[in-house]
């Protein structure tokens, strides 16, 4: 395949050319309650031609191999009169010619695995939540998404890749009277089947919190030291802190792109983020981006200091900046764009107990539940609870949100445990509908988090 698209490109007279080449399958099993609701699979590819002229750039996708010379033509014509009407030049860094192909290592193979078999998994892990106290009805569904990705260039890249996800998740939904409460569940990643098998304890674990829920009263709404579990400090740095690391948000924002020079302090000593996409297993993980690219690890802030960016090859040249392999596209309907694979806060030393001692009385939050940002604010939900006096953990509350701003909460990150916990589903929207990523790291503890509750 990928002598077929070096021939596509052969003779496009252009500064620069890429073709991506993408097949994408995917397979779903859905239950809600004890019946199901969804069977399917389907495959889908498609070509992504890229052609940069005279600083401008422009892309055009089609899903016919005979397509492919008239998307390039007109990637061409469309590149060559962007900067002429006053568009915005663009300009790639340099990068090493690799030619490397990526194949897929799993501990289960799921194309192996019958759909019948899959269809009973899923229903027994449907089943165990089904039965326990309280509990009203789920939403919990397999999916698989696999991708083949072969990527060319005029430079002399050659890249092949095969990615494959699998995951069951959902929600488990208790219910007593007028109050209803539910609470998220996923286990999967990038390493196959295997990892879906025996996690019975998971499914039970989230049913019996979802049962607890309804007998926990809703949390004071005030001014609380906390601390975040990994999933919930997670969410934190990915929604609020990720997003402005990638280099395509704030290229064009003067003011945030000066608080976010490198070099400027914005946490406090314990804090250090990291992107990391080559992380075996997990659903953020990829060898090359859409770009051929090799994905670096990057270590964005460092104690406290910002140091690093997440980049393609464009946004590196305009900053003048490492280019770290993070361009990135859902799969063959979009152009590549700036994205985050896997990112976390690096474990400290201290264990969660000494956190909640260090912490005395406040709250100790677990599970993101949903939220927002805008700009450096944020507000994100937390599925659970406990009130925490003295350092012991003691009732559950409910009804959870958290807020604040971006930088005053990172400097308000006081100590770090020593656990290291990554998502097992999680995805992220951004200007294209959804790119399989990863979050967590430890747990934090937080000084004069602002809540929100009863």
């Amino acid at each position: 395949m990928l002598d077929r698209l070096r021939s596509m490109i052969d003779g496009v007279r252009a500064d620069f050319v890429d073709i991506r080449y993408e097949v994408k399958t995917e397979t779903l099993v859905e239950f809600v309650g004890d019946e199901i609701k969804n069977v399917g699979s389907n495959r889908t590819d498609g070509y992504v031609v890229r052609v940069g002229r005279d600083g401008g750039f422009s892309s055009a996708t089609v899903t016919r191999e005979k397509d492919v010379p008239r998307a390039l033509q007109l990637a061409s014509e469309g590149a060559g009169t962007i900067v002429a009407t006053g568009g915005k030049e663009i300009r790639l860094a340099e990068v090493p010619v690799v030619s490397e192909k990526v194949n897929l290592r799993l501990d289960g193979d799921p194309r192996e695995v019958s759909i019948d078999d899959k269809i009973t998994l899923t229903r027994k892990y449907d089943r165990l939540m089904l039965d326990q106290p309280g509990i009203e009805t789920t939403r919990i569904s397999y999916r698989e998404t696999g991708r083949d990705k072969y990527y060319v260039n005029s430079e002399g890249t050659s890249v092949s890749e095969e990615l494959l996800t699998t995951n069951i998740a959902g929600e488990v939904i208790a219910k007593r009277g007028d109050l209803v409460q539910n609470v998220r569940v996923a286990i999967g990643g990038a390493d196959g089947y295997d990892r879906l098998m025996d996690r019975d304890e998971k499914f039970l674990e989230r049913a019996l919190i979802a049962g607890r829920l309804l007998d926990a009263e809703p949390v004071r709404g005030g001014t609380y030291d906390v601390v975040l579990n990994p999933n919930l400090a997670g969410v934190f740095t990915h929604e609020a802190f990720g997003h402005f690391s990638e280099a395509d948000i704030i290229e064009d924002n003067p003011s945030l792109r000066e608080k976010m020079s490198l070099g400027a302090r914005l946490g406090s000593e314990a804090v250090t983020i990291v992107a990391d996409s080559t992380i075996p297993g997990q659903l953020g993980y990829y060898r090359f981006d859409d770009e051929g690219v090799a994905v670096m690890p990057v270590t964005l802030m460092d104690r406290g200091v910002l140091t690093g960016r997440l980049h393609s090859r464009s946004t590196a040249r305009g900053f003048g900046e490492p280019v770290t392999g993070h361009a990135v596209a859902e799969d063959m309907r979009f152009e590549p764009i700036v994205r985050m694979g896997t990112i976390f806060i690096r474990p400290g030393e201290n264990s969660l107990e000494e956190l909640l001692e260090m912490m005395g009385d406040g709250l100790y939050l677990l599970d993101g539940k949903g939220g927002q940002t805008s700009g450096e604010n944020f507000t994100f939900g937390a599925q659970y609870g406990f009130v925490v006096k003295d350092g012991i953990i003691g009732p559950m509350v409910r009804d959870i949100n958290i807020m604040g701003n971006l930088f005053t909460t990172l400097g308000s990150i006081e100590a770090v445990s020593d656990e290291m916990e990554l998502s097992e589903s999680g995805g992220c929207g951004k200007g294209q509908l959804n790119i399989k990523s990863a979050l967590g790291g430890p747990s934090v503890l937080i000084r004069g988090m602002v809540v929100g509750g009863a």
